[in-house]
């Protein structure tokens, strides 16, 4: 049988196959960062610029709504100005409760929020952010009575 006459079940001759040549090994990621991240050019994901629902200055309570990639969540901030301090283990229990959970790369007690549960999560963290500031406002002996 010449080459012209093959089935379709063989393999072709050795000199009319094509030899697909392996790509060529990666180079090794300086410092383990991918290019990206060395040129500056990688962007993370941010979310949209979160909206007040409550804040308590005096207490360094606030109480965000984020829309994100991810989708709607409310959001508990703790601290002054930036809102980036530790409350205490009884605050963070509290909001534990309550089913937030802690973001490390966002810095925030965030919850998720439902489409049928919007309205019902919102009252529920309103009342938490008073709860908690209240909380907080006791601790460090500042008059419950100021306005927030």
């Amino acid at each position: 049988m010449s080459t012209q006459e093959r089935t379709p079940d063989q393999e072709p001759p050795a000199e009319t196959a094509t030899a697909v040549a392996a790509p060529p090994a990666p180079e090794a990621k300086a410092e383990g960062r991918s290019f990206a991240d060395r040129v500056g050019q990688r962007k993370r994901a941010s979310a949209s610029e979160p909206f007040p629902i409550f804040t308590d200055s005096a207490a360094g309570v606030g109480l965000f709504l984020i829309d994100s990639k991810d989708g709607r969540q409310l959001a508990i901030q703790f601290g002054e100005g930036r809102f980036d301090a530790k409350p205490s283990q009884a605050v963070i229990d509290k909001v534990k409760e309550a089913g937030y959970r802690w973001s490390r790369f966002d810095k925030r007690w965030t919850l998720p929020v439902g489409v049928n549960s919007a309205m019902t999560s919102r009252i529920e963290a309103e009342r938490l952010s008073k709860e908690v500031s209240g909380m907080i406002r006791q601790e460090k002996g500042i008059d419950t009575g100021q306005d927030r």
